[in-house]
């Protein structure tokens, strides 16, 4: 349980900064723009921030394609916007009349993709599994929860219900992280955390290209590029075909 606590106290700072910004008064429409704006240059920044670690460019460039042939043929970004209209419906009645129009797939989507993909998400989560040190998670948690109070505020109550996919992501590599190390080794790990957090990066800042608004890009089914840039950086480390 331990090895959770660093996913809890960023569920919960998530959980509050989306109530907090469903409940405040609403903003006018030029402040929700200077806001999302702002957020869209800082998650730009440190999405090419992160994308220019990676030590592996081809890797990078063929996950990302072949993530996003494998993304476009399964529809992923119908199966999250069906998961987002059902929690929806289940809200309905019990939301505001002003958020039922929101849109409150945008709102978990954007939200879980933000939340759930970065470096901080992976390293936070095995540092808390072996070592039971929640630091790096802490402090995400903070940064999440400012965010969420503005993403709540802009695309609804939809951005709360991202907690659970966090809870499910970070959770899961904390409980698993033992037996992961147990067939890889410090080198392996390092380069697969290192390209992960490449890709990744992509990723969130294609999501602030999104936010803002300079074109709409389909970042939901890129999402098998980072278990595909996984795969690559394990088997070249190991085999060392690159």
């Amino acid at each position: 349980m331990e090895a959770l606590w660093g996913t809890i106290v960023n569920v919960l700072a998530i959980v509050t900064g989306g109530l907090a910004g469903v409940i405040l008064p609403r903003m006018s429409g030029s402040m929700r723009t200077v806001i999302m704006q702002g957020l869209g240059l800082a998650v730009l920044f440190l999405g090419f921030s992160m994308g220019l670690k990676s030590e592996k460019i081809l890797f990078v460039v063929v996950s990302l394609v072949v993530g996003g042939i494998i993304g476009e043929i399964i529809k992923i970004d119908h199966l999250l916007e069906a998961a987002g209209e059902r929690f929806e419906k289940a809200v309905k009645k019990i939301v505001p009349q002003k958020q039922k129009k929101s849109h409150i797939a945008e709102g978990f989507v954007t939200a879980t993709l933000v939340f759930c993909v970065g470096a901080m998400a992976i390293l936070g989560s095995i540092e808390s599994g072996l070592r039971g040190d929640h630091t790096i998670l802490y402090t995400k948690a903070m940064l999440d929860g400012i965010a969420s109070v503005v993403f709540a505020s802009t695309l609804g109550i939809g951005v709360i219900f991202s907690a659970i996919p966090l809870l499910i992501y970070q959770g899961g590599i904390a409980l698993g992280a033992k037996s992961i190390t147990s067939f890889m080794s410090p080198a392996e790990l390092n380069a697969v955390i290192t390209e992960i957090s490449a890709v990744g990066g992509i990723l969130i800042a294609a999501i602030g290209v999104n936010l803002l608004r300079i074109k709409k890009i389909n970042v939901v089914n890129l999402l098998p590029s980072i278990f595909i840039i996984a795969g690559l950086a394990l088997i070249n480390v190991r085999f060392g075909f690159l």
